[in-house]
């Protein structure tokens, strides 16, 4: 029988034959391996109120599961703080580091499906980046990528999404992921509001 080979995620491909060649250009790389690229993708979902129902953490565990392709980690407390009735060890969320493929397929899922579902969407800030190009959102529903059935949630949560990449500087950064189509709000948009 014939091994299958391994499918290369599609936008992992656009950065190796497009991506790379368009930033080398407009930075002026010298050395390939300057050339900035994605290096992992952490998954953030925090979950107060399993402090009062432990089957909330499982929902959380099984939903970022389904998004993620991975089994995530639960997070817990560090510290006891009695206003909020939480004890040292106590679980209170759940993360994923993404990284390789699974990350290509899962950036591809976030810019193409998830980010268009989101209610009155006009792109993302392109102002929050770290000062080291990584860039950080947050999504207010979890319902928004096609893997989650609406029907089954308990309850929407939001979680964080944070893109660490090998860029020096947040121009570095935001001209990867622009150059990846990620829907970054208009300069012009950015400064009005501000």
């Amino acid at each position: 029988m014939a091994k299958a080979e391994r499918v290369q995620p599609r936008l992992k491909k656009v950065y190796e034959d497009k991506v790379r060649a368009e930033l080398t250009e407009r930075f002026g790389y010298k050395n390939g391996m300057e050339v900035p690229g994605i290096e992992k993708i952490v998954l953030n979902m925090g979950v107060g109120d399993a402090t009062q129902d432990k089957k909330r953490i499982d929902a959380a565990l099984n939903e970022m599961m389904l998004i993620a392709g991975q089994r995530p980690v639960v997070t817990k407390a560090r510290v006891s703080i009695a206003q909020f009735k939480l004890r040292e060890g106590m679980p209170i969320g759940v993360k994923v580091t993404l990284r390789s493929d699974r990350m290509w397929e899962f950036l591809d899922r976030l810019i193409n499906i998830a980010l268009p579902r989101v209610r009155d969407f006009r792109g993302v800030n392109p102002k929050s980046f770290d000062g080291r190009g990584n860039y950080a959102m947050g999504i207010k529903e979890q319902i928004v990528f096609p893997e989650i059935n609406y029907d089954q949630v308990e309850k929407v949560r939001g979680m964080d999404v944070i893109i660490t990449t090998t860029a020096k500087t947040d121009e570095e950064g935001r001209e990867l992921l622009r150059a990846l189509n990620m829907p970054f709000t208009d300069r012009d948009e950015t400064q009005k509001a501000a």
